[in-house]
């Protein structure tokens, strides 16, 4: 394992090894307060551009699920195809693992998908001080490579667009009794399992589609990662949406802002926000 060092924009240091892909890389740290679902969080398009420290000390300890595919179209283990956090930061990485349905360790994992992980990080403290501070931009670098220091930008860049489907899917087509569009702004596949479960027609569009003219029961709008500003193109359309007729609207988290925006709101960005498990 090589050394490296977790440098916060505060000037902040926390020394410790690499066990995923050795590269350096910069993006917003937030925490994830979830004592196990790493696999699920990974694969979230929400964490884009994110280094994610999980608050959990020991991680790794059940392995990977084998990556497969339903029917559908949808991933069976995971929320989207591969992994979007730019990197994983934890306290104690279990190097073996023990599960009936593991097919690899979470650094094979990691460096199979070309995603750095860092191990021996002080979680505690660096979750303190984002508490204190807020999120804010860091970056991973490897110390026997000083002068290789990556740079990023997290505000302003549309994130949504680089996770978004990039054309109309259909599932349960011609099956469902309702019939649902979806706006993808970052859905993580869960949702979609849900809403085939209850036997629905399910239209996914891509965040920017013009769903206006479509004929549909409700229309849902999914979670994503990055500024809800700078997707003004799924607000018109929502808006127009809503101006058109008085079908059921359903926004979660991302789409839960870009639906406020469309009714007139204001929003702004949370200190830290909230990442963890959403059900006990």
């Amino acid at each position: 394992m090589r050394n490296v060092t977790l440098i916060l924009d505060d000037g902040s240091r926390f020394p410790g090894k690499s066990f995923g892909y050795e590269k350096p890389v910069a993006g917003e740290v937030v925490f994830n307060t979830a004592m196990t679902g790493y696999p699920e969080s990974l694969t979230d398009p929400s964490y884009a551009g994110q280094l994610m420290t999980l608050t959990y000390p020991l991680v790794g300890n059940y392995g990977v699920p084998p990556f497969t595919i339903e029917p559908n179209g949808l991933a069976t283990f995971m929320e989207s195809e591969r992994i979007h956090a730019e990197a994983i930061i934890v306290s104690d990485y279990s190097e073996e693992y023990s599960h009936w349905n593991a097919k690899e360790s979470l650094a094979d994992w990691l460096k199979r998908e070309q995603v750095p992980g860092i191990t021996g990080i002080d979680t505690r403290e660096l979750t303190k001080v984002l508490r204190e501070h807020g999120v804010m931009m860091g970056k991973i670098v490897f110390d026997d490579e000083p002068g290789n220091v990556p740079e990023a930008t997290y505000a302003g860049i549309n994130y949504v667009d680089k996770v978004s489907c990039k054309e109309v899917i259909h599932y349960n087509e011609g099956a469902g009794k309702k019939k649902v569009v979806l706006v993808d702004c970052g859905v993580k596949t869960n949702i979609i399992r849900c809403l085939l479960k209850r036997d629905v027609e399910v239209i996914r569009v891509p965040w920017n589609h013009d769903f206006t003219g479509m004929e549909y029961d409700g229309l849902f709008i999914s979670n994503g990662p990055g500024d809800p500003d700078t997707c003004d193109e799924a607000v018109q359309h929502i808006r127009k949406a809503m101006s058109l007729n008085d079908k059921p609207i359903f926004g979660i988290c991302m789409g839960n802002q870009l639906l406020s925006k469309a009714g007139g709101a204001t929003i702004y960005k949370l200190k830290y926000g909230h990442r963890s498990h959403n059900q006990p």
